[in-house]
């Protein structure tokens, strides 16, 4: 009997959470098959198997960081409860800073870079998706009347324009103290829309 497509599975899962360990220690820009099962107590024919393809397992595994992601800076707001922009990007600011995200972040940046310039293949539409997650989350921390308007979106645009060019920049330099005290900086003017009401403009 031929085999059928691969389905979710307790062993796929199981493999796909150890390439996904994998990648976070080791990155994606060269990874193998082989050295990667052998690491992970498989063969390339059953990962090829499991997830059809190499592409297919990269794209399990950029889903996968996408879900971690989203999962940790979905506990920085409650769109219920909305605590205004500065407070969410403090929070966002935090957690990205933190050393123990670094691993998960350099595997965001080496996606995000790869989808810009490889749009083709594993990597399509990641850098999109980033980009209106993170608009997303912010969205959540606007009371209802300033997420819904022009100015809205242009106040949560540039906060993440900041927050990724600060985390960027903590990738290549490590300098937290210097990057943080820039973020501060924008967090005291954020601070002073959200107190003035966010002064709407023309919608």
């Amino acid at each position: 009997m031929s085999p059928e497509a691969p389905t979710p599975s307790a062993r796929r899962n199981e493999l796909l959470e150890a390439a996904y360990r994998y990648a976070l220690a080791h990155g994606l820009a060269d990874l193998s098959l082989r050295p990667l099962a052998e690491a992970i107590g498989s063969s390339p024919r059953v990962l090829l198997f499991l997830f059809e393809s190499k592409d297919g397992l990269l794209r399990a595994l950029l889903a996968r960081a996408r879900a971690d992601e989203l999962a940790l800076l979905g506990r920085t707001g409650d769109p219920d409860r909305p605590a205004g922009l500065a407070a969410a990007v403090a929070q966002v600011w935090t957690w990205l800073a933190a050393e123990e995200h670094r691993p998960l972040l350099r595997l965001w940046a080496e996606a995000y870079t790869r989808s810009l310039t490889q749009p083709d293949g594993p990597w399509a539409g990641f850098a999109r998706a980033t980009v209106e997650d993170w608009l997303g989350l912010l969205a959540a921390s606007q009371p209802p009347a300033e997420r819904a308007g022009a100015s809205g979106l242009t106040r949560r645009t540039l906060a993440l324009a900041v927050l990724r060019g600060a985390l960027l920049d903590l990738l290549a330099t490590d300098e937290e103290e210097r990057l943080t005290a820039a973020v501060e900086h924008h967090l005291t003017l954020l601070s002073t829309d959200d107190a003035q009401g966010s002064r709407p403009g023309p919608e």
